[in-house]
């Protein structure tokens, strides 16, 4: 390139002093155009990240990468880049603000951890004569870290529920949370804590017992409450607490203040649940007192502990970016539509399609659809384009909804676009592509601006409060019967906790767990059960 532009000297010299100045401003112009080049080269992938949404007005705004200080900057971006490129994603910054005493929690959290995880003297300590059980256990030193270990059970929403509230308990109570590795978790989300893994290692003492642990085991908390098998002075090495749809009333103690002081003093916790308790623990008078502290949205706890945990992995993040940039960035607006049917007998129902047309029609989520002869669209004139995303494991319900809006034009003039990333038929838990493409499709959704989702469904639950999101709640079909009316609008974007204590504590007893505080009241899609946080009374 210079070659072409190398001018030898007799020839310079004889040039007038005007031209001479014009070559100079030239070649100089294209030296300096060439080192931008090569700076634009070096840079182009970083330029890729940070503009995630082609075209969108929003991304010209700086974002906050560390969502109002949830996060740190002790981590590598490039090792897990959706952990402080996924709020680029997102059409407008969330409304939920985190607590300064949220914020600081969290940093006091992660400095126990590194003090405590895997691999310190602490935990080496702490498991030392774990697996050995000779009776009483409160006056035995095992230092200063008390922990609390999550088992994985059950589906992908319910791990995602659970562990969030189990590492609020943690944060409550001053333990460290340790992640069971045995399943697919380091495949679906990158280290949260800086420094330090969640991640229980193999080589755990109780390792191999956990995955039997039921509530008819000698250390489960409920059972050694019917068995009268522990008290102040009687205190095991660890207890087994059963959080599951299957709890008896004893489990649920768990809960109650009394109980937690007992608790309180067991150095190791062994966690099975499958339901959000998170609601549940606002009962506690010692907990609600912080709880205020740390979420005065108390609405949002799952919400910000679901941003700050849960980070995809490259490989996933990889999916949800891919995907979102080739069908929903383009969009003026997204519609996200989540399809789980609870039946014995797998497959397309009619009544659940007719619900979920119902329900976005009469609530002008979707227009109607019309003869050509009744279009009034010029289309001369630019349409406004509405994506809508369908998450199910069937592709007939996306498929119905693509042909309709092929066939016919809407009543509004909208383009409307119907995409489902994967239509697998059968939920297959502990799979590792299945479960990366399910947490990819809870991004997705989250990444709508409105959402419709099924009742009782904990992959919905995770893909709306996520997203900050009230979504529209589709009721559960009876009798193989479209309800009517088809949904309801939500008030709150907080998971439910569907199976909670029906109890009070002590005196209590017997009080209506959904009317004990005015900010946790009974689902919407639940029938007067169930519990959630609610920040409008």
């Amino acid at each position: 390139m210079y070659q072409i532009f190398q001018i030898s000297g007799d020839v310079f010299r004889a040039l007038g002093l005007k031209m001479k100045i014009l070559i100079t401003v030239i070649f100089s112009g294209l030296l300096i155009l060439s080192v931008v080049l090569l700076s634009f080269s070096n840079n182009f992938n970083d330029q890729l990240i940070d503009a995630s949404i082609k075209g969108s007005p929003e991304s010209e705004t700086p974002r906050d990468k560390l969502i109002g200080g949830l996060l740190t900057t002790d981590f590598n971006e490039r090792s897990c880049v959706s952990r402080y490129h996924q709020s680029l994603l997102y059409r407008k910054p969330s409304p939920y603000k985190p607590s300064e005493y949220l914020v600081s929690k969290l940093r006091s959290y992660e400095k126990l951890h590194k003090r405590c995880g895997p691999g310190t003297r602490a935990y080496k300590k702490a498991t030392r004569n774990l697996s050995h059980d000779d009776g009483n256990y409160a006056s035995k030193s095992v230092g200063e870290c008390r922990y609390i270990v999550w088992v994985a059970v059950y589906g992908l929403g319910n791990r995602i529920l659970t562990l969030a509230s189990v590492f609020l308990y943690a944060l409550l109570t001053e333990r460290v949370v340790l992640v069971d590795q045995s399943k697919d978790i380091s495949d679906l989300f990158c280290e949260p804590f800086p420094g330090t893994s969640w991640l229980l290692p193999v080589d755990f003492p109780l390792m191999k017992q956990i995955d039997g642990y039921n509530k008819e085991y000698s250390r489960c908390y409920g059972t050694m409450l019917n068995n009268h098998a522990i008290n102040s002075t009687s205190v095991p090495r660890h207890l087994y607490l059963h959080i599951i749809h299957d709890s008896r009333d004893e489990d649920k103690m768990f809960f109650c203040q009394k109980d937690q002081a007992l608790i309180d003093k067991v150095p190791w916790l062994i966690v099975k649940a499958n339901v959000y308790f998170v609601p549940s623990l606002w009962l506690n008078p010692t907990f609600q007192t912080e709880l205020m502290k740390l979420f005065p949205q108390k609405e949002a706890v799952f919400h910000h502990l679901a941003r700050y945990l849960y980070h995809p992995t490259n490989q996933v993040w990889g999916m949800v970016t891919r995907y979102y940039n080739a069908h929903l960035a383009r969009a003026d607006e997204r519609l996200g539509i989540q399809i789980r049917v609870f039946s014995d007998q797998a497959g397309y129902f009619q009544h659940v399609m007719d619900q979920i047309l119902s329900c976005t029609q009469r609530e002008k989520l979707l227009p109607e659809v019309v003869s050509q002869e009744e279009s009034k669209v010029n289309i001369s004139q630019s349409q406004k384009l509405k994506a809508v995303l369908v998450t199910s494991l069937y592709p007939e319900y996306s498929d119905r909804l693509k042909n309709m809006f092929w066939e016919r034009p809407s009543s509004t003039g909208e383009i409307i676009e119907v995409y489902q990333p994967s239509g697998e038929r059968v939920q297959q838990t502990d799979k590792k592509l299945h479960d990366q493409k399910a947490l990819a499709e809870m991004y997705l959704l989250s990444l709508t601006d409105k959402i419709v989702t099924s009742a009782r469904s904990t992959f919905g639950y995770v893909a709306h409060s996520l997203g900050g999101l009230k979504p529209w709640l589709l009721y559960q079909p009876k009798e193989a019967k479209a309800p009517d009316p088809p949904c309801i609008r939500s008030t709150s974007i907080d998971p439910c906790h569907l199976t909670p204590p029906s109890h009070g504590c002590d005196a209590e007893w017997g009080t209506d767990s959904g009317k004990v505080v005015p900010f946790v009241r009974h689902c919407e899609d639940r029938e007067n059960d169930g519990l959630k946080l609610f920040d409008e009374l």
